[in-house]
């Protein structure tokens, strides 16, 4: 192995106090047979300096605790992660976060250790949840030298699922958002995107119970069969 190499395989540098708080993460809780409403369920949203995931970084994050059954807003997390100069692409027009703003952000691995400690062993609920998984899990594993595990779950998938006749089959949250009547005074920051996604989650959730699914693994199933169908139909 070259001593480039060698240093590449190295991983982060981190301090003493985030190597041991690196390992005493939570692992992730395996999905269990519980009705909905008993689940603790981490609703997250990143903002990113674009759409890439092999590229682009996670610049904001924001999350909201479901529990029992509500919105637990004794339980938020917001951080903006300190990062070099942003262009100023289409991404960073839409959520606002400026230069000053990144600067003041705190770093990387501090912000990224303080979200893995909110989400605890929970679930993590996002709209469009894989582009989110993996802009996280790269931020993880290039701050951190971190795996991320937690099971994602997509909003995205689950609503088509619920509500066939809406006729959304691949819309945005802004779509469901006005489809389930929400009102919605701030968007396009993370903090307020969790928060937004957080009530379409619960509207959902109570239109699962209503057809049936009243654990999680059991609309989980449901999800992915729907998905095949739709695949197979060429949607």
């Amino acid at each position: 192995m070259s001593l480039f190499n060698w240093r590449k395989a190295r991983g982060p540098t981190l301090s003493a106090e985030h190597l041991q708080r690196r390992e005493q993460l939570l692992p992730a809780a395996p999905v269990l047979e519980q009705a909905l409403h008993l689940q603790r369920l981490v609703v997250l949203d990143l903002e990113t300096s674009g759409l890439n995931t092999n590229r682009d970084l996670v610049l904001s994050i924001g999350a909201i605790v479901i529990e029992d059954g509500a919105i637990d807003f004794g339980q938020q997390f917001e951080c903006t992660l300190q990062r070099d100069a942003q262009p100023a692409n289409d991404s960073v027009l839409i959520h606002g976060l400026g230069p000053s703003a990144i600067a003041a952000g705190v770093a990387p691995a501090e912000g990224l250790l303080a979200c893995m400690e909110f989400i605890g062993a929970s679930p993590v609920l996002a709209f469009h949840a894989p582009f989110d998984q993996r802009m996280l899990s790269r931020a993880l594993h290039d701050s951190l030298g971190y795996k991320l595990q937690h099971l994602f779950i997509d909003l995205a998938d689950v609503a088509p699922l619920l509500y066939p006749d809406a006729g959304i089959h691949k819309g945005g949250l802004d779509d469901w958002v006005r489809y389930c009547g929400l009102h919605v005074q701030e968007r396009h920051n993370a903090s307020a995107d969790a928060l937004v996604t957080a009530e379409l989650a619960l509207i959902l959730f109570s239109q699962a119970r209503r057809q049936g699914y009243a654990q999680l693994p059991a609309l989980l199933s449901a999800v992915a069969r729907h998905k095949r169908r739709q695949h197979q139909a060429g949607w």
